[in-house]
């Protein structure tokens, strides 16, 4: 499909009835959610990762997964009002980028074991998974690089796990993984670029060491 094509094929779909009711929902969903540490409605996030996994693929289920892939893990609604609504397609993909935010716990202690758990369970996901992930990802560190420009004193603070290298070690381990499918890709490289940009080149193993003693 050439460029032109392409981007028709993607206004329509954007503009399509399926999509704008996912919006919708998505929207209604996030309704209370801000961004951490700025002002900014939540629902930006997963449009923007709907977005960059529609320059990826132009599976309809794929794309409307991403834009609901916080759902279930972040508001009242769960995986049989997104089959119902969406198909049970969808409902799975979401499922599949949902984390055990263990609730009756802090969210400070159980960091290192649910990113580890994410970082297991990416590693065996199908390639919709992790085109998902990479929307995911590269939206978040997108918004991190340029708050972190803002305010490079106290940027880390706003986030559950605070030190850096360890934030790093998530993000940097996910573009590892994915590369093995994903690096031919312009928002495989923008990432990677943005892991380098943020974190530097870490010694990952070494940073799992001290990692392990926090689970």
């Amino acid at each position: 499909m050439d460029s032109v094509s392409g981007g028709e094929a993607m206004v329509k779909f954007f503009a399509g009835k399926r999509y704008h009711e996912a919006m919708n929902f998505a929207a209604f969903a996030h309704r209370k959610q801000m961004r951490k540490g700025v002002d900014i409605p939540y629902i930006i996030h997963p449009i923007e990762c709907s977005m960059i996994v529609a320059s990826i693929t132009e599976d309809e289920d794929v794309i409307i997964a991403a834009l609901l892939h916080d759902v279930i893990e972040d508001t009242e609604y769960g995986y049989e009002e997104i089959k119902e609504r969406f198909g049970s397609r969808v409902a799975e993909l979401v499922q599949g980028e949902t984390e055990d935010k263990r609730r009756d716990q802090s969210k400070r202690r159980t960091w290192a074991l649910r990113k580890k758990e994410t970082i297991e369970q990416l590693k065996h996901a199908g390639r919709d998974s992790k085109i998902i992930c990479l929307g995911d990802k590269l939206s978040n560190i997108r918004a991190s690089v340029i708050d972190h420009e803002d305010d490079r004193e106290n940027f880390w603070q706003r986030f559950n796990q605070t030190d850096p290298e360890f934030q790093g070690w998530y993000y940097e381990s996910i573009r590892d993984i994915l590369s093995t499918e994903l690096s031919d890709t312009d928002a495989w490289k923008e990432y990677d670029e943005l892991c380098t940009s943020l974190f530097g080149d870490l010694d990952l193993k070494e940073i799992e060491k001290r990692l392990d003693t926090e689970i």
